[in-house]
């Protein structure tokens, strides 16, 4: 057990001093941190001023002649097209639109710019929109209804219980704001803490450090070592970063507030984070002892790493779908398949929230995963750690295993 203890030391203490590590631990407080005091320096200087700017229009269908003003866009009549165009050319107005005469029975809008445009700004569309709208029904309705018209639906969601309560997380943005950000910072620690320990079993072999090593120790203690020293490193790492959330998010909410006051913390994502951390790195590092035993050097076992690493990426790359088909059956299988499920969990814990069922099989199959991959690693450590030259073929692996 001292042994063990030893290289854990050892293993934790080499970890925490490299730059990598330092700097991936505390680029969350510090970004946040900075980005709020540029903030607070931007809002001394008074309230961004927002530049109005002009478009011209030519009104063939003549009526068009009222709320010239949309928002901060000013609106300037011209009674010809070649009159605007002259103002567009000699930089008067940004762009213009001519409305033609059947313009009531066509609805076609003939807009003109200099500017190479994949299809018109919103704000322009919305403003030209209003402006027409406002025209065609001035003196015809109150003012209150052509607002009305023009902004017809401010929608508010509420999500209650089961018991018809209103529920006190109410979801939105808002609420997956932090397990997103989250969930790209897990990615990166979970592959960081792979390259680490595939590269360090890869470079004591390629050094023979490792024939000194087991002739001192057993393969379980020295795997044993390994896999809780750049653990603990790694949720030291977790822990700095959710210790750091609340504080972060009430610290914006009161000096920026707006959206960052709508920001929610997920029911049980402290636990869950720290839950979904310490499974996730047992597996990935189990997976990499085993390639590290049989990769004959670490450029060699980085490269084998990469066909799981790269998997735990898999939900971040389709998160939009998750957005737009919540309750899929892609998600459970993500969240329940043992190398995606750390990531799929976090992220699906802010939008939708999790099943309890699906909450208890992710847990379960990750923990009989672990238990599975580590028995594999550990043979994988006996047969192959002091083998040298070439890597052995998937057969002879599997013949390996099976004879342990």
């Amino acid at each position: 057990m001292n042994k063990t203890l030893l290289i854990f030391r050892h293993e934790f203490r080499h970890m925490i001093k490299r730059k990598a590590f330092i700097i991936l631990t505390l680029i969350v407080p510090v970004l946040a941190l900075a980005g709020i005091g540029v903030f607070q320096l931007v809002s001394t200087g008074g309230p961004p001023v927002v530049e109005t700017f002009s478009i011209g229009y030519v009104d063939e269908a003549f009526g068009f002649d009222q709320c010239t003003t949309q928002g901060y866009v000013e609106l300037v009549h011209f009674d010809t097209p070649g009159d605007a165009k002259t103002a567009l050319i000699n930089g008067d107005v940004s762009e213009y639109f001519v409305i033609p005469l059947d313009y009531l029975s066509t609805g076609v809008i003939n807009r003109y710019t200099l500017k190479r445009q994949l299809e018109t700004p919103p704000a322009i569309a919305t403003a030209i929109k209003n402006f027409l709208t406002s025209n065609m029904l001035a003196d015809k309705v109150p003012p209150e209804t052509v607002y009305r018209i023009k902004y017809p639906l401010e929608l508010v969601t509420t999500r209650l219980t089961e018991t018809g309560e209103v529920a006190t997380e109410q979801g939105g943005y808002g609420n997956v704001i932090i397990p997103a950000i989250f969930s790209l910072l897990l990615a990166l620690s979970l592959q960081a803490s792979t390259i680490y320990l595939v590269q360090g079993l890869g470079d004591e072999k390629e050094s023979r450090l490792i024939e000194v090593l087991l002739s001192s120790v057993s393969p379980r203690q020295l795997l044993t070592g390994k896999v809780l020293g750049l653990g603990t490193a790694g949720l030291v790492q977790v822990v700095i970063w959710l210790a750091s959330l609340p504080l972060l998010l009430n610290l914006a909410s009161s000096t920026i507030g707006g959206f960052f006051g709508t920001i929610q913390l997920p029911a049980n994502f402290l636990v869950l984070g720290i839950a979904y951390f310490i499974l996730g790195y047992s597996l990935f590092a189990a997976l990499s002892a085993g390639v590290g035993a049989i990769s004959p050097s670490a450029r060699e076992g980085q490269q084998l790493s990469m066909i799981y690493a790269m998997l735990v990426y898999v939900p971040l790359w389709f998160a939009s779908f998750l957005f737009i088909f919540p309750d899929s059956p892609i998600w459970s299988v993500l969240t329940i398949f043992p190398v995606t499920a750390p990531i799929a969990a976090m992220l699906k814990l802010g939008v939708t929230g999790i099943a309890a069922w699906e909450l208890a099989a992710s847990l379960a199959v990750l923990v009989l995963s672990i238990i599975l991959v580590m028995f594999l690693a550990i043979r994988a450590f006996r047969v192959y750690l002091l083998m040298y030259g070439k890597r052995p073929s998937w057969g002879e692996i599997i013949r390996s295993l099976r004879s342990g």
